[in-house]
């Protein structure tokens, strides 16, 4: 289902998030003219995504750069984790476009699972990939990461870069702050994450800005049964997952409760 193409982007016009968080010193009579009614599209892309999704029970999102070529490893690992997962019974949810999405979306059509793109509108062209069964167009990132998250029953992170990155860390935060409960976060690539988990295990653990339980939300692996078995056993026995996040949350109060 998609709403337009991105021709006006392409031609140099605005997209609808560049609109809506323009600044009022570039253009003061947005607000007055165009930001209230805005309200009406946001409003219609969560009325069409709940709608349309509504069906969805268990699923699993899949993210990583729209970058990644069919012929890198990771592509194929990406493949064969959404096939496990969808024999296992598990909807797949990606971007939508290129790369990661589309191994996702082709694992997902492959294991006979159903296959969801959540795409959005960008200042360049982005096609819906060839293996998507259901397709939503977004204007809103946030609308969209609300999509991702609240029909999921677990992150997947393969290696990407900012809009990656920002998918993980939201997931992150709702699970530390008890947002979302039960809810695993693979990261799928120890040489391409390894960086990352040093610098908050090595700079933000000891200054205090985490909690060690809170490295616990994540598990790091290459190994595609490692994942789906991690992920699986979430569905299958929710407390030890619960008990986990638990901890985590307790570390975070206790911190926060001290008096200076």
């Amino acid at each position: 289902m998609i709403k337009k193409n991105n021709y006006e982007m392409r031609s140099g016009g605005f997209t609808e998030d560049e609109r809506l968080l323009a600044s009022l010193k570039q253009n003061p009579d947005w607000f007055t003219q165009t930001d209230p009614w805005r309200v009406f599209r946001i409003m219609g892309e969560f009325v069409e995504g709940f709608e349309t999704l509504a069906n969805v029970k268990t699923a699993v999102s899949i993210f990583g750069s729209a970058r990644t070529k069919p012929e890198d490893p990771m592509y194929q690992r990406a493949v064969e984790l959404a096939a496990l997962l969808g024999k296992d019974g598990f909807t797949i949810i990606t971007g939508g476009g290129p790369g990661i999405m589309e191994a996702g979306n082709k694992g997902a059509r492959r294991s006979g699972a159903l296959s969801i793109g959540l795409n959005i509108e960008l200042p360049f062209e982005q096609h819906v990939n060839p293996y998507v069964d259901i397709a939503i167009e977004f204007y809103y990132f946030f609308s969209r990461k609300t999509m991702f998250l609240k029909y999921a029953t677990a992150f997947v992170i393969f290696p990407g870069g900012f809009g990656t990155m920002d998918e993980f860390f939201e997931a992150l935060t709702l699970i530390q702050t008890g947002k979302m409960k039960n809810f695993p976060v693979v990261l799928f690539g120890t040489e391409y994450w390894k960086g990352l988990t040093d610098w908050l295990a090595g700079t933000m653990l000891p200054e205090g800005k985490i909690s060690r339980g809170d490295m616990d939300l994540l598990l790091m692996t290459d190994s595609v049964k490692q994942a789906h078995e991690y992920i699986s056993r979430s569905v299958r026995d929710e407390s030890w997952r619960t008990l986990q996040e638990e901890e985590a949350r307790q570390g975070t109060r206790s911190i926060l409760s001290k008096k200076d």
